[in-house]
């Protein structure tokens, strides 16, 4: 039986995420009407993920809905925002319903866990892709921005880095892994969690912030451009998981830490003095927080391993163009 645009959307999308108070009309209309609370600014933040680009075609449909929605919940909490609305753009080949209903059940256990509500969007055919656009709150002057690194701040990264590089590495490159790391890996690539509380509860006490989603190198010289600032990353010191470790020898593991893409932790720059209290404020939420290296006067980003030499990566993280 066909199905047209409209059934469709009111099928597997009108009622598929949380309800809000906040939102007085949502999908059904040529736009949603929604209200922002007063003292608050509007964080908005939008991705595609294109089949063949950052997905390929074997991918789990739940996992699919999941990480739509992860990678926009990962840039507001790169400002420390908190998720509350958002829009979906899904470019289909064709209308099949087994894989429409997995993948707004992985969009869904998501967007219920962060108390966001689906309010509208766009369904057409053609290639697969899908883009997200997410919408949250951040109080007026406390959101986290990559131009607010101040010389003497602190590196520091949540999580472990590198996983869903090696992930990458066994799915594209065909890589052999021990079944344990593999699933680990998988698990970290197709099922990344946002640090969206994390990131509320130091945002006091941040400068800046950003989420890795290009690579550690890649997303950390965004901070330094918009900062005006260096600097220099001890390479011993990136935390790795021990399924990456026992995976690679000891240099390409940094080497994939420091310029893998699709983790979605954090890279925090805050005073020295601030690294204790952002440990326990984080570990509340079972996520570990590394010092990694310390903000410099200059422009330079230089990475060093244990003897002090410069080590240059051939490549810095994932570029569109």
């Amino acid at each position: 039986m066909t199905i047209d645009e409209f059934s469709l959307i009111n099928e597997f999308f009108t009622n598929c995420t949380h309800k809000r108070d906040d939102v007085s009309l949502a999908i059904g209309d040529d736009c949603a009407l929604a209200t922002v609370p007063l003292g608050y600014e509007l964080a908005i933040s939008i991705d595609t993920l294109i089949e063949g680009i950052h997905f390929t075609a074997a991918i789990n449909p739940a996992a699919l809905g999941h990480k739509a929605l992860a990678v926009g919940l990962s840039d507001l909490a790169a400002m420390g925002a908190t998720p509350a609305w958002a829009t979906l753009a899904l470019t289909l080949p064709r209308v099949d319903r087994i894989w429409l209903a997995q993948f707004t059940q992985g969009l869904s256990e998501l967007a219920v866990n962060h108390g966001v509500q689906l309010i509208g969007g766009d369904t057409t055919r053609g290639s697969l892709a899908v883009t997200m656009q997410l919408h949250g709150f951040v109080p007026k002057g406390k959101a986290l921005r990559r131009d607010k690194a101040c010389v003497g701040d602190g590196i520091y990264v949540t999580g472990t880095l590198g996983d869903a590089g090696l992930a990458l590495q066994a799915r594209l490159k065909g890589r052999e892994l021990m079944p344990e790391n593999l699933f680990y890996a998988e698990n970290r690539l197709d099922w990344p969690r946002p640090r969206v509380p994390e990131a509320q509860a130091i945002r006091s006490l941040a400068h800046a912030a950003i989420d890795i989603s290009d690579g550690l190198a890649a997303d950390l010289r965004h901070i330094l451009n918009r900062s005006g600032v260096g600097a220099v990353i001890e390479m011993e010191s990136l935390p790795l998981s021990q399924p990456l470790q026992s995976s690679l020898e000891r240099i390409e593991a940094l080497t994939l830490a420091l310029t893998a893409g699709d983790d979605y932790e954090l890279c925090i720059t805050a005073p020295l003095q601030a690294y204790q209290q952002m440990q326990v404020l984080l570990s509340n939420f079972g996520c570990s927080l590394t010092f990694i290296g310390v903000i410099t006067e200059g422009s330079d980003l230089r990475c060093c391993l244990k003897d002090g030499t410069i080590f240059t990566p051939q490549y810095e993280g994932y570029r569109h163009f």
